[in-house]
């Protein structure tokens, strides 16, 4: 019997070095993670387990949950066109390039190129929302627009893999009528609880929270779905009280990126197996250019009709290229129903990942944006500017004061010669 503890150590080890990696490099800490899982995969033998698994999944639920509450109410509105445009050409292009490539080129049959398209249209929640916190982006107005464009893309994914494949029954009934009873009362009942009873060691708020992930994803996963989704949609509807509620968003953002994602992001790496990677290196690389290409082509020229500069354009197609969590819960869809063999599979998560490291390393490297300044600091500034007008006006009326004559008399044996009447000097 193996020992959790070292298990747990092994792990952690590599998120450690993964963080001082990415401090080192600048480069996102999600990426490093995912190499990280590659070398413990293939080199180190490192494996999951049922705990790891577990964690894993909180850890991608958790996060996918964050994201989705990053996307105020306000902002989704003010987007609304930038992000439905993009969103769907960000899923529809790769979707109908990848499939079509899987089954006329690389000879895959038709359920088979299906998946391969849909693991390959969506855009990573996880890795983009990772970027964003870290390079401060999320609070700004680019940030959020990007982001809900992910959900655009993400939802055509989910819908696409639903539809084609999920399975109708009783229990996927159940979540529907679940999850609109649930989310329809969630922010009055949040805010209750957090007014009636936050703010204690005992933490009800966050707990109340996790009730209603794990409720919603026991349920899918039930109707052969995956928890991600009711976790997105959970974020989306919570968004408004989040606005409000920064201490609770931070503990929650606190935990996922110490504890729960470095296990998400190292298992993603230990999807890729070099033995069936080298000989299909071909397939790899043309699967991965149609993605780029067809993301490219989809995107890009959005962003410029929305009147992105182009650096910004080129941030964002970048971004919206990348893929990690639908993708590999797609391609992971297919093979544990038996509609991918092993081989196929190790080709689509090895293009999953490579769509997660590449275009997010050229993003940062080459096209951060300039960040916004925060609204705060340009409140604080502009107050200042009023403090200095009001100083000033102070001034003219004390100066006004100081000249204009007074009743007082002057002290005894002071001569005073009659004069000019004397005019204030205004600065």
């Amino acid at each position: 019997m193996e020992n959790i503890w070292f298990v747990a150590a092994a792990w952690m080890g590599l998120a450690f070095a993964a963080s001082l990696i990415s401090i080192r490099l600048g480069i996102s800490v999600s990426l490093i993670e995912i190499a990280m899982g590659m070398v413990g995969g293939n080199l180190l033998g490192l494996h999951t387990n049922d705990w790891v698994n577990f964690l894993a999944s909180l850890g991608s639920v958790l996060l996918t949950f964050l994201a989705g509450a990053e996307l105020e109410p306000q902002a989704l509105r003010r987007h609304l066109k930038e992000s439905l445009s993009i969103g769907i050409a960000s899923f529809l292009m790769p979707f109908v390039g990848a499939m079509a490539y899987a089954y006329f080129i690389a000879g895959w049959t038709f359920p088979q190129a299906q998946i391969a398209g849909i693991a390959l249209s969506t855009t990573s929640v996880a890795v983009v929302y990772a970027v964003m916190v870290e390079t401060g982006l999320n609070s700004t107005s680019l940030g959020k627009a990007i982001l809900a464009a992910c959900f655009v893309t993400d939802l055509g994914t989910v819908l696409a893999l639903g539809l084609l494949f999920a399975h109708f029954d009783l229990w996927m009934l159940a979540f529907v009528l679940l999850a609109a009873l649930s989310l329809s009362v969630a922010p009055r009942l949040t805010r209750f609880i957090i007014h009636r009873y936050g703010g204690r060691i005992s933490e009800p708020e966050t707990k109340f929270l996790l009730l209603l992930l794990f409720t919603l994803g026991g349920v899918i996963v039930q109707a052969r779905s995956e928890a991600v989704l009711p976790a997105y949609l959970a974020g989306l509807v919570l968004a408004g009280v989040f606005m409000h509620e920064k201490v609770l968003a931070t503990r929650l953002r606190t935990t996922a990126f110490a504890i729960l994602t470095p296990f998400y992001f190292i298992k993603a790496g230990l999807y890729v197996r070099l033995d069936l990677v080298v000989p299909n290196l071909g397939l790899i690389f043309a699967l991965f250019m149609v993605k780029m290409i067809a993301k490219a082509a989809g995107v890009w020229p959005l962003s410029k009709g929305f009147r992105f500069n182009t650096r910004e354009s080129n941030y964002i197609t970048l971004l919206m290229a990348t893929g990690l969590t639908f993708g590999t819960i797609s391609a992971l869809y297919g093979l544990t129903n038996n509609i991918i063999n092993q081989e196929q599979y190790t080709v689509l998560v090895t293009v999953v990942i490579m769509s997660a490291v590449l275009p997010t390393l050229v993003a940062q490297r080459l096209f951060t944006p300039e960040p916004e300044e925060p609204v705060s600091r340009l409140m604080q500034r502009a107050e200042r500017v009023v403090s200095e007008e009001d100083l000033e006006d102070e001034d003219i009326e004390a100066g006004v004061h100081e000249a204009q004559p007074t009743d007082q008399p002057y002290p005894a044996g002071v001569e005073v010669s009659p004069g000019p009447p004397a005019h204030p000097t205004v600065r």
